[in-house]
C-alpha cells in the first residue's frame, strides 16, 4: 500500500520519512558537538592568552613604577637638565 507509484511520486512512505528524519538529527546532533567541541577549545586558548597578557601588563606595571621611582629620585637631586636648544645643538649648524 505504501510504494511508491511511478505515475504518483508524491506518495511517501513513514517509515522512510522517520528514518530521514532521524538520521538529519544526529548529523546536527554530531555537528552541534563539533561545534561545541571548536568553541571548547577556542575559550581554552583565549583564557591561555588572557593569562599570559595579564601576567605581562603585571610586568609592565612594575617596570612603569620602578622608572617613575628614578624619575622622582633624580627630581629630588637636582634632575635632569633643562634642554638648551642653542648650547645642544649638533655641531653641523
Amino acid at each position: 500500500m505504501n510504494e511508491i507509484n511511478p505515475k504518483n511520486k508524491n506518495v511517501s512512505n513513514p517509515q522512510v520519512d522517520n528514518l530521514t528524519t532521524q538520521a538529519d538529527l544526529q548529523l546536527q546532533l554530531v555537528e552541534l558537538q563539533m561545534n561545541m567541541s571548536h568553541l571548547e577549545l577556542t575559550v581554552e586558548r583565549l583564557d591561555e592568552v588572557i593569562t599570559r597578557q595579564d601576567k605581562h601588563i603585571q610586568t609592565l606595571q612594575r617596570q612603569l613604577q620602578f622608572i617613575y621611582k628614578q624619575v622622582e629620585s633624580q627630581d629630588e637631586e637636582g634632575g635632569v637638565a633643562p634642554f638648551d636648544v642653542m648650547a645642544d645643538r649638533p655641531p653641523h649648524y
